[in-house]
């Protein structure tokens, strides 16, 4: 996993290492970064605001000059700016009012391609007695933005400033996502603090760790875009969607109506019957009837579920073929054959004939001796 996304980081480094130059022609998005804010009334964030806008124009020119003038003919009204947001890349328009004496806003630019809000670090974990840790890091919530030693681009670029830096001092800004606020850290980097690494933390840098929107700013509801994009003069401005709500209830019908008993539907076997209404009872001796006790609720849908369970499990038997439990009749006994059956034949009594034999045996031998005496 961590291989993917090392790889994915590297292919969006390239392809953001481009010089400015050659971003310029192009078309890469530039604007005013705002260096300074003096006017404390004024709802704008150093570093992380750019002007890319101005009175539903898109800012297109770096120089400063023309970007004062539409300030200073906008003298005793408002100036509409559109401003572009590092903390979760989205954008807003802000009307500031122009004041007639000094018709100035009290902030410094500079012109500045969008992508520098890109050159941020993550820091995921800090180890314990590291730099980073007696500095003050924490984990998952700090982002280094930046720092006043000079510009730091690229995924390299922080590693060899403190390879620059090492066994001195070296000042970060830091912002934390927690708190939504940047601090300036001093830390000393070392490589002989007792672990891995100069600073003794892990970084990530990359697509997957870009500045998150404030914790502080609503949660998008449904049917609300993630990222707002600016409108100017010559685009159509769509009505919200409370407004086609409204125009057309026929497309959307209320929460009220959909709801009723008549639109939802009940499956038969579920459904079960309603007891007859109980009548007084009247006493034997004609006093005043008595009061009939309340019948107590009986579980109508637990009964409803029980019988369409019981017919659910009918129905499973019958498909596997189960033994049923009732007595069924003994199976009929097999046709009569219309053929007879032939005749048997009754053996020969052998004993008799041997008895035969037996009784012409004596007679023979008194025969015999009847001759011997005559």
């Amino acid at each position: 996993m961590s291989t993917m996304f090392g790889a994915l980081n590297r292919f969006i480094s390239r392809l953001d290492s481009e010089s400015p130059s050659q971003s310029s022609r192009n078309g890469s998005p530039y604007g005013f970064q705002i260096l300074r804010n003096k006017n404390l009334e004024i709802p704008i964030e150093p570093w992380y605001d750019f002007i890319i806008g101005i009175n539903g124009r898109q800012v297109d020119n770096p120089d400063p000059n023309l970007f004062a003038a539409e300030v200073r003919n906008c003298a005793g009204s408002s100036v509409s700016l559109v401003l572009w947001n590092a903390k979760g890349q989205r954008t807003r328009t802000l009307a500031l009012p122009v004041p007639t004496p000094s018709p100035t806003l009290g902030i410094t630019l500079q012109w500045t391609p969008l992508s520098v809000s890109e050159d941020v670090w993550h820091v995921l974990d800090v180890i314990p007695n590291s730099p980073a840790d007696t500095a003050g890091l924490l984990p998952y919530g700090d982002y280094i933005v930046g720092t006043p030693e000079g510009n730091v681009h690229g995924e390299s670029g922080l590693g060899e400033l403190v390879e620059d830096y090492l066994n001195r001092s070296l000042r970060l800004y830091v912002y934390n996502h927690e708190y939504a606020v940047t601090r300036l850290v001093t830390l000393t980097p070392s490589r002989t603090w007792g672990g891995s690494g100069a600073l003794g933390c892990v970084l990530g840098f990359g697509a997957l760790h870009r500045l998150p929107v404030p914790m502080t700013e609503p949660i998008a509801g449904p049917g609300e875009t993630l990222f707002e994009t600016a409108r100017f003069s010559n685009e159509e401005r769509r009505p919200p969607s409370a407004q086609l709500l409204s125009q057309s209830p026929s497309l959307y019908p209320p929460p009220s109506s959909a709801m009723q008993p008549s639109h939802l539907l009940v499956p038969a076997s579920i459904v079960s019957p309603q007891p007859p209404p109980s009548q007084p009872a009247t006493s034997p001796t004609g006093g005043p009837p008595r009061v009939a006790k309340k019948p107590r609720a009986v579980a109508a849908s637990n009964m409803a579920f029980d019988d369409y369970f019981r017919e659910g499990e009918q129905k499973s038997k019958e498909e596997d073929f189960a033994p049923s439990t009732k007595k069924t009749a003994p199976p009929p006994p097999p046709p009569k054959s219309t053929k007879e059956p032939p005749p048997a034949k009754s053996p020969e009594p052998a004993a008799e004939t041997q008895g035969e034999e037996d009784e012409t045996k004596p007679a023979e031998i008194e025969a015999q001796i009847e001759t011997a005496d005559g």
